[in-house]
């Protein structure tokens, strides 16, 4: 005769599939997992479960400003780069059509207020000079963009860039005097979005200790080329350097405490001075 040998335990299955046997365990909860459920970990295998409630209990990774820490590649700065370069090929097609369309006239900034921002997308298509500003321009946004854009986040950075370029328009805006060339002379390019950038990043590398001097030295040398080269808005420059320093300020030197509130209250705060000063100006106009 031969002992009974009692019930034999089931297999281990999956929770998630009961219909696949599994003897591997989740090192967090010990249950059963199946390779489709499994998921590399510092030691053995953690269940699907257990990774989504970590990820959910764990406070995201962010940046220096408080910008969630993105892996993969810079989004905002290369659709940015398709828009523009898009836009400046449409030029060449359509004609002047498409540039007058764009372009910011200060005396047609009242009744056509999205020309302060799409300026910002067309570029002088006359000569060499057409294609030296937008490769310039695109070539300045491709060496800054991305890390200002890991650094200030996806929002921040295309508010940052935008606004730079309303900025450097409003300032054309400023100093135009009514009845005379400057009122009615066109501007564009991406130069006050360029020089936002270099702003910002300026300010950055300030408040968290970083090396000033190639940053110092190339705005300086772009500034003085906007002063000296005719045929260039100095004014659009100026005013997109002075949109991003602010721009730049408010997210770098926002108190960890209150941080969100400050930075949104801050962009608010810059984004409503340049409307009220283009209203103010063209009233006094």
């Amino acid at each position: 005769m031969t002992a009974d040998p009692g019930p034999v335990a089931a297999p281990p299955v999956c929770p998630r599939h009961p219909d696949r046997v599994s003897y591997v365990r989740c090192q967090r909860c010990e249950r059963p997992t199946c390779p489709e459920c499994q998921r590399p970990a510092a030691v053995g295998v953690h269940c699907v479960d257990c990774v989504r409630e970590a990820a959910r209990t764990t406070p995201p990774r962010r940046t220096a400003v408080g910008a969630p820490l993105r892996a993969g590649p810079p989004v905002v700065t290369y659709t940015i780069l398709g828009v523009t370069l898009a836009s400046f090929l449409l030029q060449l097609v359509v004609g002047e059509r498409w540039t007058i369309a764009l372009l910011f006239v200060p005396i047609m900034g009242d009744v056509e207020p999205w020309r302060f921002l799409t300026a910002g997308f067309a570029h002088a298509t006359g000569g060499s000079f057409g294609l030296t500003h937008v490769l310039f321009n695109m070539y300045a946004l491709w060496l800054i963009g991305p890390a200002l854009e890991r650094v200030f986040g996806r929002l921040r950075f295309a508010v940052l860039y935008l606004a730079s370029i309303v900025g450097g328009n409003v300032l054309v805006l400023l100093l135009a005097e009514p009845l005379s060339p400057s009122w009615i002379q066109g501007v564009l390019g991406a130069s006050g979005g360029v020089f936002g950038m270099f702003g910002a990043l300026l300010v950055v590398q300030r408040r968290f200790g970083g090396d000033m001097r190639g940053v110092a030295v190339l705005l300086g040398l772009n500034l003085v080329l906007s002063f000296v080269v005719p045929g260039i808005s100095w004014q659009g420059h100026v005013g997109g350097l002075v949109t991003g320093l602010a721009l730049g300020a408010v997210h770098a030197y926002a108190p960890r405490e209150r941080r969100r509130a400050w930075q949104v209250g801050g962009t608010l705060v810059v984004l409503g001075l340049l409307v009220i000063l283009a209203v103010a100006r063209y009233a006094l106009a």
